[in-house]
């Protein structure tokens, strides 16, 4: 069955990305609860506290998007997305370039985790090319191909693989979602609502504008966690997004 996206509200379809010291993104977690559907738990969250602060923000009602993005030997990352997938993750990350026997391992794995909490499996994303990478920087890492060719060459191992989908750029979000399908998820990060600062991201878009192209979902941190106002900054990308 397609994955129909567009019957879900374009606002329980925003991740924030808690990227942000423990207090603060537990604080903003409890602010927008009720407000937000999604919330984004990174390497630096994780690293420092583990599978409790995913279970924390479960039980505040959260789907969580556990952003680890794996990358090693297939046994490796089979554990690592069983784990993930028992610690009650709703989405997990690996990079499409470790290939396509690591991505079909994470996603035994990921079903393994599920089947022992007795849960439905995770979605499985790949990353495709980090949004803070611009063309130069695929030349220095000695990728010639443009990056949108770049970007559509590692989404076809993704599906390949049968993971349900991958991260990349809104700015290749339409050609994604033409090569990959209705049904694929394509999770937006470098978003950023109009007026804010860019930050480190090189490939960005509006949140109108992410939708508009193709994406699932978007992902959405410091305008939201760096405001002084979190629940007003979510409501007026809600607005934006209406």
């Amino acid at each position: 069955m397609l994955k129909d996206f567009n019957s879900i509200p374009k606002t329980d379809r925003v991740i924030i990305a808690l990227d942000c010291e423990a207090d603060k993104a537990l604080s903003i977690a409890y602010q927008l609860a009720g407000e937000a559907s999604w919330v984004k738990i990174g390497m630096t969250l994780y690293y420092a506290y583990g599978t409790d602060l995913v279970k924390m923000l479960k039980a505040r009602g959260y789907k969580v998007f556990l952003d680890l993005k794996f990358h090693d030997i297939p046994h490796q990352v089979r554990g690592a997305a069983r784990s993930a997938a028992e610690s009650g993750a709703d989405m997990i990350t690996m990079h499409t370039d470790g290939g396509v026997p690591m991505m079909v391992a994470a996603l035994e794995g990921a079903a393994e985790g599920a089947a022992n909490i007795g849960s439905d499996v995770p979605v499985t994303l790949g990353i495709t090319v980090l949004t803070s990478m611009d063309d130069s920087t695929l030349t220095e890492i000695g990728v010639c191909r443009p990056m949108q060719e770049q970007v559509l060459c590692l989404a076809g191992l993704a599906k390949k693989a049968g993971i349900s989908g991958v991260v990349a750029s809104p700015q290749e979000a339409s050609a994604l979602r033409k090569e990959l399908g209705d049904d694929a998820y394509i999770v937006c990060p470098g978003v950023r609502p109009l007026g804010s600062a860019i930050g480190d991201q090189s490939r960005i878009a509006t949140p109108a504008d992410a939708f508009a192209n193709g994406a699932s979902h978007i992902v959405i941190g410091r305008p939201i966690t760096d405001a002084d106002d979190p629940i007003a900054a979510f409501r007026a990308i809600a607005a934006e997004l209406s």
